[in-house]
């Protein structure tokens, strides 16, 4: 059953070959840390997460690296406007370099909390601007690029299948963009290396061949996945926004310097809606983390909802959907807790988990399979030991799990104490009504094999 993804870039379910096996290289689009992440941002990392869990669970080992974007992701992907991070800084009171490190560590905390692993390298755009301005020049030495006021532009006229990841029609671009192009070339351009506004001085800018300002937004992704992977490595992946704007940039960049399309495979997490409008900071409709906690949500159940639909479909949130995840999620941890240890994984619901999985990170049949297998008839134990399978590609804790100890007032402890002793007597009537006064107090005593459990009635 080989594992077999969607790739964007052929348009097809592809068998996943590594490049060099048993490694595989994967770099994902990391967060732009001028404010905090939405849920929306998070379902392309649970997804992203998911794919590395897949790949491990069919015995690769991956060399995860993940980009932090904090200077040069401008507010219009046009190469226009201001960038993110000054006006992060304007809207806080804090410095660009201040609000990196915050957002940053917010980012690194949702994560966590969704159990979506950290990649092994984490590297901050900031950190490696030699390592831009470097591969700015290698496009330029191939002559790629051109000089306007404002900064050096990419002229994608030069690269004839400019746009291919995308479907992009850059005929019909140019002759029907409606906005100007300023002294652009073409509309399809965009920026390798932005100068600073003369008289001002940015909070982020350096010293460059082609004079003082600071790096476009995709030249980073090509310049860092290409030093930590090389050239052309094993799949890369991002949001569906990234089809027809980054990731086209990211691919003619390395195609003018490298001569390699970048990444083997292309993957792409599509959007999370609400009220059928993509969530975003921009439309001020997007819920943090923090605000499902604040409402008495686990984190984990807005994983499972996710997990609920196919990465390549759109999402639409609605609080009645994450009450439906947070209950069944609820279920299958106290299902499987009275199970007890767990015993040895059924062979036949596993080769049918690893079909689902890689069949394109088929997670909804995974979740269906899950719940079929808990209905089923084989042993608790066996039952268990499955789901603990199932588990390290859906990422939700299962074992990790046990119900909150209740902390039972110490007058009602005494009267199932008596009870006890009633019972053990053989005093029936007695044992009654002692229970009666429990259950009046607003608790309910289920015996088991091992004692009297006792919890607040619902």
């Amino acid at each position: 059953m080989p594992l077999k993804l969607y790739d964007t870039y052929t348009r097809s379910v592809r068998e996943f070959e590594p490049l060099n096996p048993p490694e595989v290289g994967l770099y994902t689009c990391g967060p732009t840390v001028y404010d905090y992440a939405h849920i929306g941002n998070l379902r392309t990392y649970i997804f992203e997460d998911v794919l590395r869990r897949a790949l491990a669970f069919n015995g690769y080992q991956i060399k995860h690296v993940m980009n932090v974007t904090d200077v040069g992701h401008l507010v219009s992907d046009a190469d226009t406007g201001e960038d993110r991070m000054e006006k992060g800084s304007r809207r806080t009171g804090m410095s660009a370099w201040e609000i990196a490190e915050l957002y940053t560590k917010e980012f690194q905390a949702d994560m966590a909390r969704l159990n979506i692993q950290e990649p092994a390298i984490w590297c901050r755009a900031t950190d490696h601007i030699a390592e831009q301005i470097e591969t700015v020049r290698c496009i330029e030495e191939q002559g790629f690029t051109y000089r306007t006021s404002d900064g050096i532009y990419f002229d994608t006229s030069k690269l004839p299948d400019y746009g291919y990841l995308g479907r992009l029609d850059v005929e019909g671009l140019q002759s029907g963009a409606r906005v100007q192009r300023g002294e652009k070339r073409n509309v399809t351009d965009f920026a390798l290396w932005k100068f600073s506004p003369p008289g001002q001085q940015r909070q982020m800018e350096w010293g460059s061949p082609w004079g003082v300002g600071f790096p476009g937004w995709h030249i980073e992704c090509s310049a860092m996945s290409a030093k930590y992977l090389g050239p052309f490595f094993d799949i890369h992946c991002g949001g569906e926004d990234h089809i027809t704007v980054h990731h086209p940039n990211e691919m003619a960049q390395t195609q003018a310097c490298h001569g390699t399309r970048l990444a083997n495979f292309w993957l792409h997490g599509y959007f999370l809606q609400i009220d059928e409008a993509r969530m975003g900071k921009s439309a001020g409709n997007f819920l943090r983390v923090q605000t499902l906690i604040d409402q008495g949500y686990d984190p984990l159940a807005y994983r499972f909802m996710c997990l609920g639909a196919h990465y390549r479909s759109r999402l639409s949130f609605a609080w009645e959907v994450l009450d439906g995840a947070q209950t069944a999620l609820n279920r299958l941890r106290a299902t499987m807790y009275v199970w007890g240890a767990p015993g040895i994984a059924d062979a036949g619901y596993v080769d049918k988990f690893t079909e689902h999985v890689n069949d394109d990170l088929n997670m909804p049949r995974v979740l269906a399979l899950a719940w079929d297998l808990v209905k089923s008839d084989l042993p608790d134990a066996t039952k268990k030991a499955t789901l603990l399978v199932f588990d390290q590609v859906m990422g939700l804790r299962l074992a990790e799990w046990a119900p909150v100890e209740e902390v039972i007032p110490s007058d009602i402890m005494a009267l199932v104490e008596q009870r006890a002793a009633a019972r053990q007597e053989k005093r029936w009537q007695d044992a009654d009504a002692l229970r009666a006064q429990v259950t009046e107090a607003g608790y309910e005593i289920e015996d088991t094999p091992q004692g009297p459990r006792v919890r607040k009635r619902a």
